[in-house]
């Protein structure tokens, strides 16, 4: 059994049902719109924050989910499919998971209305059950992660980042969704604002470790999906690169801003930029950090009782910075 089997086991049932409400949260009387979501539901990726929904939910309550869980759930998947489809038109991207992107078949226009109809949908799910508490916690993840992604566009054009500037650009663009995730589980079945501020900042911390896991795959040889040095060739500053920025000499960092700058697209410079960053232990640092943010998720779930549950949480935690994709 691979590995994402075995964090769904417990929650099998759960997924299952999930799979069904979510597609009927996306219909519309719309023919296009159909037919464009029922392509997005057939090219599904692993699900991950639905699971983190789930079994958040279970452990905290000691195995109980109800109709809000799957509505938070849906809420959650319905947002960040809309960030995804979204995101291809800013990126200019033809592919999402090995498929072609909805404005690659159906152009910018048609995918930008998809996104906004999938958003509207999202927070309407919400609205007609009364659900407000659960609106709040994924209205403050939209907020800001858009506010992490212009935060990152405007510090690529100058090239200036500190670290601490970069961990709040992902704190913002990926670890708010996976906060609002275990925070939105948890809310869906407890009343108990602390254990669910909990929940919040566990997510926070895997989102952390997964974006910098993300992050490394553009330094390694390994069969991603996604091309080694694309994060250098679109001048994003990721941590291994900051922390080899702040720690070379003045001529080196003159080289590697140059080479950022001017040859992103030379090849050959990509590559020695790579090179760079490994021998001066871009890499190694940037894994420390990761399994930092690891080690400080999984300190605030060790006080639950041992559950599937929770072994399946701590198989995630370890899976988002060991997996190979």
């Amino acid at each position: 059994m691979n590995i994402t089997s075995q964090i769904k086991q417990p929650i099998r049932q759960e997924m299952e049902l999930f799979e069904k409400k979510f597609y009927q949260s996306m219909t519309s009387q719309v023919a296009l719109l159909n037919r464009i979501t029922y392509y997005i539901v057939n090219r599904k990726g692993k699900q991950m924050r639905p699971m983190f929904v789930f079994l958040t939910a279970k452990m905290v309550s000691g195995g109980t989910v109800n109709e809000r869980t799957y509505r938070g759930a849906s809420v959650i998947e319905l947002i960040h499919t809309a960030t995804l489809v979204h995101d291809d038109v800013v990126d200019d991207s033809n592919r999402r998971r090995g498929f072609f992107s909805i404005n690659a078949l159906w152009k910018n226009k048609i995918a930008v209305l998809v996104g906004d109809y999938l958003l509207s949908k999202g927070l309407l799910l919400s609205i007609d059950h009364g659900d407000f508490d659960l609106l709040r916690i994924i209205s403050v993840a939209v907020r800001e992660m858009s506010e992490g992604e212009l935060l990152q566009i405007e510090k690529a054009r100058r090239l200036d980042i500190t670290e601490e500037v970069y961990y709040d650009i992902i704190r913002k663009k990926t670890a708010t969704l996976i906060a609002a995730c275990c925070a939105l589980g948890a809310k869906s079945v407890i009343e108990d604002e602390a254990a669910v501020e909990n929940m919040r900042h566990f997510g926070e911390l895997i989102g952390m470790a997964f974006q910098i896991k993300d992050d490394l795959f553009d330094y390694t040889e390994e069969a991603i999906g996604k091309p080694t040095g694309i994060d250098i060739k679109e001048q994003k500053m990721t941590l291994p690169l900051i922390h080899v920025l702040n720690n070379c000499t003045p001529k080196e960092k003159t080289w590697l801003i140059n080479s950022i700058k001017n040859h992103n697209k030379d090849k050959k410079r990509v590559k020695e930029v790579i090179a760079f960053v490994k021998e001066r232990n871009g890499l190694a640092y940037a894994e420390q950090k990761m399994v930092e943010f690891q080690y400080a998720a999984l300190q605030l779930i060790q006080n639950y009782p041992e559950s599937e549950f929770k072994e399946a949480l701590i198989l995630m935690v370890n899976y988002v910075i060991e997996r190979k994709k």
